[in-house]
């Protein structure tokens, strides 16, 4: 269970794959060549046990002694000094104790009662780890009970509403491109047309002066039938490069030297239009998918993150049952995936299996749900890939989020986002619109994820499996997201832009 101390000896069956995965995959994610699956591997596999299970303390011992051992592949390096890291960043993400977190916990129960803290601690509902002998809680522990608990949310003194996003819950929007789509035949509907500004800011002294930072900001690429029209307007500093119109995880790319005692800024400003999406899907005319070549990787596995485990396939099993239609199928898992409670994550880059950590861990975000939906749509054959960026909305709203695409035959790709989910309506096509639909408020910056940058980084990259605040570096290092921050605003602008 989730928070409670591992053993090295039990680790679930086929994590080990995924270890292995998070060794080739993650670790490099920005700047080394890959490692062999030779002795070194075996070396920064038991480390990963030992970090996963809380001994920091053995890891680093045993980090250190194999750095100092003469000739020790690049690789290995590589792996083991990610690894390293990878403890500071979980210490970063887990740094409350027991009475920080009954403190943050009172602010809204003030009248909390230890037996309550220990009753819900017990049941899973405080995110921590054991990490040499201390009980350390996830920063946001106490910010996502109340989204786990109702008792919690009963108990505050104040009861004021949790924040979600507009689109998560069925508004006139959904029906808008619905009724469009099926009016048209077409689609794609509801067209929005906005302009973006994302900026990075690097703490002032985070770079010694005169050092050159590097910045990585989001940018997309057109997607036909769900953005076009992409335009670039301005960047700071003007001096830019934007990663070919390919690139999975696509950037504009800049630099700037830094200024001690100033803060160090980049941002870019372009245009697009994004178009919502809904598909009419027939059940009965959906058939299984023809395993071509372009198919193929996405109904395979992908260490780390999407790995079929014996855990996975039994969910899948229970789940399933014995539907055969892959669409009902799909049905099946995205109802069990989205049963899942959505709470705040830790990083990514800390996680060694993301989809099995949303299988046991009682609570997921959006990525989190979003991998272990297509690691269980794989492994029933049905092919499944990512899709990342930001929503916005008409006021003050926006924020990151990840969802997906399903293949059905004949359909083809179509949306699926299981994280806002099933809707509340009578109407059972707005209800199901997430599966198969989807709204224009989102941009997707990423078509995969964990995919190299252009150009590539020289070291470690924050976030090892999405991009969406950006990412930043200087000779001396990656510069981890406690040294910067980001900003994104969308203005909505007329459909047709005065340039087209």
């Amino acid at each position: 269970m989730l928070g409670s101390p591992v053993n090295t000896d039990t680790v679930r069956p086929g994590l080990k794959q995924a270890v292995v995965g998070l060794l080739l995959a993650v670790a490099f994610a920005g700047a080394a060549p890959l490692l062999a699956a030779d002795a070194g591997t075996q070396e920064a596999g038991t480390v990963v046990g030992l970090i996963d299970s809380g001994h920091f303390a053995e890891a680093e011992t045993s980090i250190s002694h194999s750095l100092a051992s003469p000739g020790l592949p690049a690789g290995t390096k590589s792996a083991l000094l990610f690894q390293r890291e990878r403890m500071r960043r979980i210490l970063i993400d887990f740094s409350v104790d027991a009475d920080q977190a009954k403190a943050r916990i009172r602010q809204q129960i003030p009248d909390l009662r230890d037996e309550e803290f220990a009753r819900w601690d017990a049941a899973g509902l405080l995110e921590y780890q054991v990490i040499d002998g201390r009980k350390l809680y996830f920063n946001r522990a106490p910010s996502n009970l109340f989204r786990l608990s109702a008792e919690a949310r009963a108990r505050r003194q104040k009861q004021t509403p949790l924040v979600d996003g507009p689109m998560e819950a069925a508004n006139a929007h959904h029906r808008e491109v619905r009724d469009a789509a099926l009016a048209q035949h077409a689609t794609d509907a509801g067209s929005r047309r906005i302009r973006v500004t994302q900026s990075l800011t690097v703490d002032a002294d985070a770079v010694p002066a005169g050092e050159t930072v590097r910045a990585w900001i989001p940018y997309p690429r057109a997607i036909p039938g769900q953005q076009d029209g992409v335009r670039f307007i301005e960047s700071l500093p003007a001096a830019h490069q934007i990663a070919p119109e390919p690139t999975l995880q696509r950037t504009v790319y800049l630099e700037k030297p830094a200024s001690a005692g100033q803060p160090t800024k980049f941002s870019i400003t372009y245009e697009l239009t994004i178009h919502g999406q809904y598909h009419a899907i027939d059940p009965d005319k959906v058939v299984a998918a023809p395993l071509t070549a372009e198919l193929a990787p996405f109904v395979a596995e992908r260490s780390p993150h999407v790995v079929f485990t014996p855990a996975l396939r039994e969910f899948s099993r229970k789940v399933v049952g014995d539907e055969k239609n892959p669409y009902r199928i799909a049905q099946k898992l995205f109802a069990a995936v989205d049963d899942i409670p959505w709470a705040g994550a830790r990083e990514y880059s800390t996680i060694t299996n993301i989809s099995d950590y949303a299988l046991h861990a009682g609570h997921a975000d959006c990525g989190q749900q979003t991998l272990l939906l297509i690691a269980l749509l794989r492994l029933n054959g049905i092919p499944a890939r990512w899709q990342s960026g930001m929503v916005y909305s008409d006021g003050d709203y926006d924020n990151l989020h990840d969802w997906g695409k399903v293949y059905l035959a004949p359909y083809g790709w179509v949306p699926m986002d299981v994280t806002t989910g099933q809707l509340d309506d009578p109407d059972p096509q707005i209800a199901g619109f997430y599966l198969g639909g989807l709204d224009a408020y989102r941009i997707a910056f990423n078509d995969d994820y964990s995919r190299d940058l252009v150009p590539a980084k020289r070291h470690f990259r924050s976030e090892t499996v999405d991009l969406q605040r950006g990412e930043a570096e200087w000779s001396g290092g990656n510069l981890y997201f406690d040294q910067w921050d980001y900003e994104f605003e969308a203005k909505k602008l007329p459909l047709k832009s005065s340039a087209e």
